[in-house]
């Protein structure tokens, strides 16, 4: 049933429309490319800081605004994915997404420059809105290999969009990270008109946009799932961000003093996230939520004892950062798994709303952890990101099994209710 009782038309210009493994594999290389602009300048602070004079505090706002705009999209453009033709908003989308990373790569003022990041986050969250396209074109009996490959794609684009930024700084200058990445996503944005077809076999809710709006807090003040789910993504998601936005910091300076290609490619240590999401996904299917979120807390917790020794050991350093993001992305993919199956029908908006928390934890760990590292080192920002981690794994003790759910049927995420328990 549609939630909050709204009215919803079916639209069916794609039911003729075949989703083939090339399709899919275009929809999650799109993914990829769309979200990586978020972490393209995770590797590159030190260096986008000597050029344009900013402080170090000053450096975090970089990030720190990326993550906002991301944030701010996430609420009031995701959910327009539930009542406007998804393949134009996608490509209206990636072409402004075009003009704000040439602004970023012609930036020759922080201002300017912010300001760019900003818009790159804000214009970045075309990625959740593949996501909900790829799933409403994808066969029932097919959605779960659909959403999993498109998932991939995200997790592979954030990935390696700290390895390519640090390669293409180290050859050409950090300006050519953002001018290449507007080359991409303008290809991008011309196959996928080409490519996708209008509109798509899904319910979309017939409501103005304030009411889109206004229902996706509603959705909050209803399930309580949404919620806890929500804080723990903001929590581990604030770990997260305190690892990646400060670990170059330490990296680049005594006794490593490493290339931006080499502090870029610690991002390749973190490809075990990617297994994590399909075993994650996998478990979340046999009814093992709750497990994989204990398991994955703990993880994450235990991370922080290894990543401490960062400056006198690599080993640990990589040690820290398979564990670490193992545990983010299991937790991550079973939020989604969760509350998307409360309301399908409100998918956009469930999974925004979501996300909004996400960026959200994600702009507190950049902003702490960088400017904790001017006046405590790496040992306060290590302190951080173990705090954000126990406060999450507490959080889960506290609230016991509501915080999970049970999936009825057979079809888990691609069709059961989840109630909470």
């Amino acid at each position: 049933m549609p939630c909050d009782g709204e009215a919803v038309t079916r639209h069916s210009e794609a039911t003729t429309f075949t989703l083939s493994r090339g399709v899919t594999l275009l929809f999650a290389v799109a993914c990829g490319a769309a979200v990586a602009n978020v972490y393209f300048s995770q590797p590159l602070l030190v260096t986008m800081g000597h050029d344009l004079a900013m402080s170090p505090a000053l450096i975090g706002s970089v990030v720190t605004l990326t993550h906002v705009g991301y944030g701010l999209g996430l609420f009031f453009l995701v959910p327009l994915g539930d009542m406007a033709d998804r393949r134009r908003l996608i490509v209206v989308q990636l072409v402004f997404l075009v003009g704000a990373l040439v602004l970023v790569a012609t930036a020759r003022t922080a201002g300017v420059l912010l300001a760019g990041m900003a818009a790159t986050g804000l214009l970045a969250v075309v990625t959740q809105t593949l996501v909900a396209f790829a799933a409403s074109l994808a066969p029932a009996a097919g959605r779960g290999r659909v959403v999993g490959m498109v998932t991939s794609g995200v997790v592979v684009g954030i990935l390696l969009a700290r390895t390519a930024s640090g390669v293409l700084a180290d050859l050409a200058g950090w300006r050519s990270v953002y001018l290449a990445s507007a080359s991409l996503t303008a290809l991008l944005a011309l196959v996928l008109h080409r490519v996708l077809p209008p509109g798509g076999d899904t319910p979309r809710a017939a409501l103005r946009y304030g009411e889109l709006l206004r229902s996706t807090v509603t959705l909050f003040a209803r399930e309580r799932l949404l919620r806890l789910r929500a804080l723990f993504g903001l929590l581990v998601f604030a770990a997260f961000s305190t690892l990646w936005s400060s670990v170059a910091l330490p990296l680049s300076e005594a006794p490593y003093f490493l290339s931006h290609s080499a502090i870029g490619a610690l991002g390749l240590v973190g490809a075990a996230g990617a297994l994590a999401a399909t075993v994650a996904g996998r478990l979340n299917d046999r009814g093992l939520s709750r497990c994989t979120t204990g398991i994955a807390l703990v993880l994450l917790a235990a991370s922080w004892v290894p990543l401490a020794f960062t400056r006198s050991s690599l080993a640990a350093l990589v040690v820290g950062v398979v564990l670490l993001d193992l545990a983010v992305q299991a937790v991550h993919v079973t939020n989604q798994t969760l509350i998307y199956a409360l309301h399908p029908e409100a998918g956009s908006r469930l999974i925004g709303g979501y996300m909004i928390f996400y960026s959200v934890g994600s702009a507190t760990g950049a902003l702490a952890a960088t400017s904790l590292y001017t006046v405590g080192g790496w040992g306060a920002v290590c302190a951080l990101g173990a705090a954000f981690s126990c406060v999450a794994l507490t959080l889960w003790v506290v609230t016991g099994r509501s915080a999970d759910g049970v999936v009825d049927g057979s079809s888990g995420a691609n069709g059961g209710v989840v109630r909470a328990e």
